[in-house]
């Protein structure tokens, strides 16, 4: 099931703010109610944001009321600007604005011929993010044995691509190809992701997933329980993952324990063109971390820190899953445990 579709001028999404309570759909139809969805989390996950950006600018071909050729053009860059100021870290949503733009200056023809090439490079986009993610499960696969359990953390299903997913579509194509496997999702605070949205994927799949909350990770693996770690990522610099926070912690004790650490991203993903010291970490709202809900958990006042992601040094991941294949990290820290 497509977790976002264009149908004649407008964008129809999941809002994954109500999920799995209610699965409520969204018709948005101009770009700026696309860049509120964005930064409001309606989606999510670095796939599908860029995706949503690249319909964000569609929408804005499709409804210009620009006579001109160069009248459609200022329309689309002052789109692009505020779709880019949404959410920093996930390199997809610059990824698919730049593309969509460059397409833009290389067409020559006129104002119509514009708007549609805006329109079709969006929806080429979206069937391009399903092949993509098939081809990651399927090269991912291979790594998973059958009978294994694989831990996971935050989201990196179909809610966060525009269908199939990254890390659980490696889980997913396993789960295809005839093997028995189980899945321990990570809740992940302070959004819940791995809780409302992994679980309730794999639940809808009938994968066996057993929900674990993150202070729990170490006792899991101590415990002879997890086989496999398989996450996705927002940004993959040159020496390190950006990530969900607490992916990082995940890696760290992953390595303690000797079991393999993967990573499943488009290589869209990649931003080799900085480093982790280069990258900016999202802060978002404190009231994340201080309530449930609408139920306040923290005493007022409190001071608080809520950076949205955390950096994982190559050294300790096994090997990026992508479409293009398996690629193994040059960096490494110091040896991996084999206790």
């Amino acid at each position: 099931m497509r977790t976002i579709e264009w149908k004649n001028g407008i964008v129809i999404l999941i809002d994954q703010t109500k999920l799995p309570n209610r699965t409520v759909w969204v018709k948005i139809s101009d770009y700026s109610t696309m860049a509120r969805a964005i930064k409001e989390m309606k989606l999510r996950g670095a796939p599908l944001i860029g995706v949503a950006a690249a319909y964000g600018l569609a929408l804005t071909a499709f409804h210009s009321k620009a006579e001109t050729r160069e009248g459609l053009l200022n329309e689309l860059e002052m789109s692009a600007e505020v779709l880019r100021k949404t959410r920093p870290t996930a390199v997809n949503l610059f990824w698919a604005i730049d593309r969509i733009m460059k397409k833009v200056h290389e067409i020559n023809g006129s104002r119509e011929a514009l708007a549609k090439a805006v329109v079709a490079e969006a929806k080429s986009m979206a069937n391009e993010d399903v092949e993509t993610n098939r081809k990651i499960g399927k090269y991912g696969s291979v790594l998973i044995e059958d009978g294994d359990t694989v831990l996971t953390h935050c989201n990196a299903g179909s809610l966060a691509t525009v269908d199939y997913g990254t890390a659980l579509g490696v889980i997913r194509a396993a789960v295809e190809e005839g093997k028995k496997i189980k899945v321990i999702s990570c809740e992940t605070r302070p959004r819940l992701q791995g809780a409302k949205l992994t679980c309730y994927e794999l639940m809808r799949d009938g994968i066996p997933v057993t929900l674990i909350s993150d202070t729990m990770v170490g006792y899991v693996m101590s415990r002879g329980l997890v086989d496999k770690v398989v996450v996705g990522a927002d940004r993959i610099v040159r020496d390190a993952v950006l990530n969900k926070i607490g992916t990082y912690n995940v890696a760290v004790l992953a390595f303690e324990h000797g079991i393999p650490f993967y990573v499943a991203a488009p290589m869209s993903t990649m931003d080799q063109s900085c480093s982790s010291d280069d990258a900016i970490i999202e802060e978002r709202n404190p009231q994340e971390v201080t309530n449930i809900g609408c139920e306040r958990i923290a005493p007022e006042g409190v001071k608080v820190l809520n950076p949205a992601f955390d950096v994982t040094p190559l050294g300790y991941v096994d090997a990026v899953i992508t479409e293009e294949g398996i690629l193994v990290p040059e960096v490494h820290l110091i040896p991996k445990r084999k206790d």
